[in-house]
């Protein structure tokens, strides 16, 4: 029987809130992001994109900083202050239509919205443990895709229904939205004990001693001497290619190599972005029934590799059924997306010690940011050699991240892999 932590923690309710409202704001401007900035500020779209990419990277490269900052002052603040940088910046943006302005609001709005995965695994870290990870893990993902896919349609709606000023009425409805998902997080309680550590420190414990990491070693020394935890971050910079297929890599498939309408991969995103609203909280519950963390998350990787193998091998040979090839395919990813997610999230909060788990959740985003980086020019690189290099690439990516993570098994700490052997030490330490 689960134990009543594993069911929820205080303010549960308010913190997803907050996360659906985050991504309801985010949906408002993320798929039309170069249209968005271009009707919001009125700058040319090659000036808009090198703006995005030379602030995308200097947020990347500031994502340690926030790292750190989690560890001194704690996840709940640094989630509330996110929110009202992110606020403040889309509040912004309808007047920073000079270049100066818009660098400096584009460039602080990149280092909140680029270091707020990190600092909200932190959070989550703080709040709950053992077996309630995957659960909490597969929700927060699951009302994403549901407040990513609102926030779309909403921001289409404005648009159709005021034309060009849409984009400032989003602009500032993302603010908003800002602003009150970071007033529902003030109502979640810290989650950590007097001494600043995380409440479920003690569980910590049965690795590291009182929080510190191995050998005493502090900050992000730490973080580079745990070579089975950058071993996760080496595992999960190959599998995010594969989260990248969709938004990079099959609409340019779909036109210019299936030949088809650029309809068919708006379908695409709407079958990912359903499914996994709708079947993500049930899968995460289901993958606490595989033996340990490390193969559920390689089992949703070799889904992935499954997938992508048949898209370069089975879809363009398809024929007239190639659209029913190409949506049983993307709803083959998006079962890996939602097998692979919780339970690799949930391994890798576990894995990082209290007292630096801000450092730890930093480093790990990192590969999500590199891996986004990548993907657009290696794929499209790629695709202009051969239409099947691509998948067959991210297939081998996807392949060999699942192999490490079933290597590192071992390696990592036990009450991180197997969230029963936490229970356990918990129960023989009391």
């Amino acid at each position: 029987m689960l134990s009543k932590r594993s069911q929820g923690f205080p303010g549960e309710r308010s913190l997803m809130t907050a996360l659906a409202i985050d991504a309801l704001g985010n949906g408002m401007y993320v798929p039309f992001s170069l249209v968005f900035f271009r009707h919001v500020t009125d700058l040319p779209l090659a000036v808009i994109g090198l703006v995005l990419t030379t602030t995308g990277l200097a947020a990347m490269v500031a994502l340690p900083l926030v790292g750190s900052a989690v560890d001194r002052f704690g996840a709940r603040r640094m989630q509330i202050a996110l929110h009202l940088v992110r606020a403040a910046g889309f509040a912004v943006y309808p007047f920073a239509a000079a270049l100066p302005a818009f660098i400096a609001v584009t460039l602080i709005t990149a280092v909140a919205t680029r270091g707020y995965p990190a600092v909200q695994q932190a959070r989550i870290g703080e709040l709950t443990s053992g077996s309630a990870l995957e659960r909490v893990n597969a929700l927060s993902r699951s009302l994403a895709n549901a407040g990513l896919g609102a926030g779309s349609l909403l921001a289409t709606l404005l648009v159709g229904l005021a034309g060009d000023g849409g984009y400032t009425v989003a602009a500032l409805l993302n603010a908003v939205s800002f602003l009150a998902a970071a007033a529902l997080v003030r109502r979640v309680p810290d989650g950590r004990s007097g001494d600043g550590k995380a409440a479920n420190v003690k569980a910590t414990d049965v690795r590291t001693g009182g929080g510190k990491t191995r050998g005493g070693k502090a900050g992000y020394r730490a973080v580079l001497a745990d070579r089975p935890f950058l071993g996760l971050a080496t595992a999960n910079l190959l599998i995010s290619l594969g989260y990248a297929a969709l938004a990079v890599l099959l609409p340019v498939y779909v036109t210019s190599v299936l030949h088809a309408s650029a309809s068919l991969a708006g379908l695409s995103f709407a079958v990912n972005t359903v499914l996994c609203a709708a079947l993500g909280v049930p899968a995460g519950i289901a993958v606490r029934r595989f033996t340990t963390r490390n193969r559920a998350a390689a089992t949703g990787a070799a889904l992935f590799a499954a997938g992508f193998l048949a898209q370069a091998l089975l879809v363009p040979a398809a024929g007239r059924f190639t659209t029913a090839g190409l949506l049983a395919v993307v709803v083959l990813i998006t079962l890996g997306e939602i097998v692979h997610n919780p339970a690799a999230s949930a391994l890798v909060t576990a894995t990082a010690p209290a007292a630096v788990r801000g450092r730890y959740m930093a480093t790990y985003q990192l590969s999500w940011s590199l891996s986004a980086a990548l993907a657009p020019s290696l794929l499209t690189g790629l695709l202009a050699l051969d239409s099947r290099l691509p998948w067959l690439a991210l297939a081998a990516a996807t392949l060999g991240g699942a192999g490490l993570l079933l290597r590192l098994e071992r390696r990592l700490p036990a009450h991180a892999v197997r969230p029963e052997a936490q229970r356990a030490a918990l129960t023989t330490a009391a």
